[in-house]
């Protein structure tokens, strides 16, 4: 039997979901199916309801993946006034929820998302997990940093994550040996925690924000990659000017950069 979990007017369950902030969910149809932890779901958005058929049939746990009792309309509205195309991106991608994700898996695949694409990244992730997770029916889990750790770079190649590889050992073995505690961060404050999350090699500002906003749902992060880059740099915005909740910002930005690249050329 499916769960039915109700929405906001404003959910996004298409956009949530390919956003760019989780690699592991794949549109089939009207479906987005893919792995949480040790679950398989497939999900639809109808009518104003999620409709969930998992193994998992916990409504709380789905409630909370997804952030359905955080208000983001509020959220969004700081930047609806705002001069610039921040006012445009926001009121189009204000649906994106920020999902409660795995911190070890925000790490792991955001030096993973490091100089690529999308699709790409997907493409190795499906890789490691297919490799070195475990199997739950025909999906597979994403492999805990204790089974990352014990591996060696030959047997990484298999999921071609080039120069990256490097950096995915070195993130584990800091977790399996504890030079770096991830469940320290929740006590730690931004500034602290991102100076923290550097200590692993390969991870930078850029990596570390993205641990932050999406492993950590710490909004006040703003992570700033090639698009964003440009974005900030065309239309002269100060992100730093934008609120205990700019991370939203980055998201609406991120993607609406995405949809209009004659803009950038």
């Amino acid at each position: 039997m499916k769960i039915r979990i109700k929405t906001s007017d404003i959910f996004d369950l298409d956009k949530t979901l390919s956003c760019g902030q989780c690699f592991r969910w794949f549109k089939k149809s009207d479906c987005w199916v893919g792995v949480v932890g040790n679950c398989f779901a497939s999900i639809k958005q109808n009518n104003g309801f999620l409709e969930i058929d998992s193994n998992l049939k916990n409504k709380h746990f789905w409630e909370s993946y997804f952030d359905l009792n955080f208000d983001y309309q509020q959220a969004a509205k700081s930047f609806f006034s705002h001069q610039s195309v921040l006012s445009q991106a926001a009121k189009k991608n204000c649906g994106i929820h920020i999902l409660n994700q795995d911190p070890w898996e925000i790490l792991c695949s955001f030096i993973i998302s490091q100089n690529n694409n999308i699709p790409r990244i997907k493409s190795i992730i499906d890789k490691l997990c297919t490799n070195f997770g475990e199997k739950i029916g025909t999906f597979y889990t994403f492999p805990t940093f204790s089974k990352i750790s014990s591996l060696n770079l030959d047997d990484l190649s298999v999921i071609k994550s080039g120069f990256r590889a490097k950096y995915i050992l070195d993130a584990s073995r800091a977790l399996q040996e504890s030079r770096i505690n991830l469940k320290e961060i929740k006590f730690m404050n931004t500034e602290q925690a991102m100076k923290y999350l550097q200590k692993i090699k390969g991870v930078g500002p850029k990596v570390a924000s993205c641990t932050m906003l999406y492993g950590f749902h710490r909004f006040e992060c703003f992570p700033i990659d090639t698009w964003i880059k440009k974005v900030l740099c065309k239309f002269e915005i100060d992100y730093e000017k934008l609120g205990r909740n700019r991370g939203l910002s980055q998201i609406y930005l991120f993607n609406w950069s995405r949809s209009h690249p004659e803009l950038f050329l």
